[in-house]
């Protein structure tokens, strides 16, 4: 029930259609999903946080993937958690290492060893959520699942971290929103 709503939400909230729309990938598409309007929006969040949590696998430790996109549906998902009585801990990857304060790339509540998965919002590719596996695997976290928000890569997600031996689950696909990926 919870992935229904969180559908209607993205619909109604975060796809724009008054493209072209550049993506990350460099695709050129006519729709794009501002998954922010959801994720970083109260209502919206707690539904990202409850079907993230439907699609988690069980032995995952802590969430997290690349700062900005990953950063408020990882802490969705540990807040909802504590609902639940689920002990989740969140963590974010920047873009680049910082060589002051907690110097490096990972920040956040994880330690090596840790069982991980990564999040997303959107893939087209995997390129993103797959160097936030290389650096979390560099950093000695163990990553066993990947999940995005949303999947619009039409199987190629998919495939990359099957290749990987890399667990991946869409929460919601670009047919769901009636949108072609």
């Amino acid at each position: 029930m919870s992935r229904d709503l969180l559908i209607e939400h993205l619909r109604s909230h975060s796809i724009r259609t008054d493209g072209p729309f550049t993506l990350r990938s460099g695709v050129v598409s006519s729709w794009y999903v501002d998954a922010r309007q959801t994720t970083f929006d109260g209502g919206g969040a707690w539904l990202v946080g409850r079907a993230v949590l439907d699609v988690l696998a069980a032995d995952v430790e802590c969430v997290g993937g690349m700062t900005m996109g990953a950063d408020p549906i990882a802490i969705a998902a540990a807040m909802v958690a504590v609902d639940q009585g689920r002990n989740l801990n969140a963590f974010s990857i920047r873009k680049e290492a910082k060589d002051h304060g907690i110097a490096g790339r990972l920040v956040g509540s994880v330690t090596s060893g840790s069982k991980v998965a990564i999040l997303e919002d959107t893939i087209t590719t995997g390129k993103a959520a797959g160097e936030a596996a290389d650096v979390a695997e560099g950093a000695g976290l163990q990553v066993v699942q990947v999940i995005a928000l949303l999947d619009r890569s039409s199987g190629l997600a998919a495939k990359t971290f099957a290749d990987r031996g890399i667990p991946y689950s869409a929460v919601v696909t670009a047919a769901d929103l009636g949108m072609e990926g």
